[in-house]
């Protein structure tokens, strides 16, 4: 299966995306390592590193989707994982465990890649409608 991923209206490889993906979830691990040996830190880091290293994972495992229906479930859960992510993101900058300076680039990637999965699932049933 090839699908086309647009950013910064640039077209993406499933290539790319894995590795984007990766950098991502590498970014959440050092980000919840930084978060305060707190109670409230461990938890949301506990549900962040969860939520944030799947998005890479499900993704992967996407690209092996062994039908288009496969396929289409594992990018609805890489979505749904990234916009997890986002919340907890979120969480994080709005009980100021974090500075936001340091969390935003973390938050716009996970919202941009809710974006492209979004993207991704209506051109996928686009294309097969045609078909």
């Amino acid at each position: 299966m090839i699908f086309d991923y647009k950013s910064n209206n640039r077209k993406m490889d499933k290539e790319e995306l894995k590795n984007r993906t990766k950098q991502f979830a590498l970014g959440i691990i050092k980000l919840v390592q930084s978060l305060p040996n707190t109670i409230d830190g461990r938890i949301i880091g506990k549900q962040l590193i969860s939520a944030g290293t799947s998005v890479g994972a499900n993704y992967r495992s996407a690209c092996r989707g062994r039908s288009i229906a496969e396929f289409l479930s594992k990018l609805g859960i890489v979505e749904e994982e990234a916009d997890e992510s986002a919340f907890w993101l979120e969480l994080i900058i709005e009980a100021k465990l974090l500075d936001a300076k340091r969390v935003d680039p973390l938050l716009q990637e996970a919202n941009e890649i809710v974006a492209i999965m979004v993207s991704a699932k209506k051109t996928t049933r686009r294309n097969l409608n045609k078909s």
